[in-house]
């Protein structure tokens, strides 16, 4: 799996425990809808550590959650 599906994945999932959309998701991440949109559709391929985190802040949980996840034990590092 690549990063970017990884964090794609790791979002979606985080959503549905928390019954929330990707926009209500956004909103609360001070995040566009089109920035997320593109990260869950996998057109942005390197989302920044910035986002990420600011989705965490909408999410309320730390960079460390988001990472402690099954989906980022086996991601393909080929460049």
């Amino acid at each position: 799996m690549t990063i970017s599906k990884a964090i794609s994945t790791r979002i979606l999932n985080l959503c549905k425990e928390k019954n929330i959309s990707i926009n209500k998701l956004a909103n609360m991440s001070f995040l566009t809808q089109s920035t997320l949109q593109s990260i869950i559709i996998g057109e942005s391929n390197n989302p920044k550590l910035l986002t990420i985190s600011r989705v965490c802040y909408g999410l309320e949980i730390s960079l460390e959650e988001f990472f402690s996840d099954e989906a980022f034990n086996n991601i393909d590092l080929k460049i």
